[in-house]
């Protein structure tokens, strides 16, 4: 009976232990991960767009690769859990910001994997968004990168020329 009892409560405990571990432990942070730098962070034709967006835009900042919910907010008490996972996960290639970080425009290059149904369904959720939120966003085939006068032209023609 005695045993019952022993293996009873060492099969609580470790319940409890379980149940109260926290999300991430028992990782390994004295062994070196199979990690590596990627060689670039934009592909080929995102680094020519990121390079003409620069000069086509001068005195303003191009941040590549953002999460778009780094560049939204919900009012206050209209945060919804089933709001925030259509968007969490999605990002945008570019973001152009004025010199005060306030938002001019957001950019993507489109590619041929954006034919694929799940990229239209994410490609939708995120037109929404930010139509939702009142951003810019312009679109660009990756085959044919634009010049810099149709960079100026299609990402807010209002902006004043900001001289550095």
């Amino acid at each position: 009976m005695t045993i019952i009892w022993i293996a009873f409560a060492v099969f609580i405990v470790a319940l409890l232990r379980a149940a109260t571990k926290k999300r991430g432990d028992g990782i390994n942070l004295k062994e070196r991960w199979p990690l590596e730098a990627k060689q670039h962070v934009l592909s080929e034709r995102e680094r020519a767009l990121f390079h003409r967006l620069q000069q086509a835009l001068p005195g303003h900042l191009v941040l590549a690769q953002v999460q778009l919910i780094q560049i939204l907010t919900f009012p206050r008490g209209k945060r919804t859990h089933a709001l925030f996972n259509r968007i969490c996960r999605l990002s945008l290639d570019f973001v152009i910001l004025r010199p005060d970080t306030s938002i001019v425009a957001a950019v993507e290059l489109d590619d041929a994997t954006h034919e694929r149904a799940d990229r239209k369904a994410a490609d939708a959720r995120k037109t929404h968004a930010l139509l939702s939120a009142g951003i810019q966003l312009v679109r660009w085939n990756a085959k044919a990168i634009p010049d810099l006068q149709t960079i100026k032209a299609a990402i807010a023609p209002e902006l004043p020329a900001i001289r550095i």
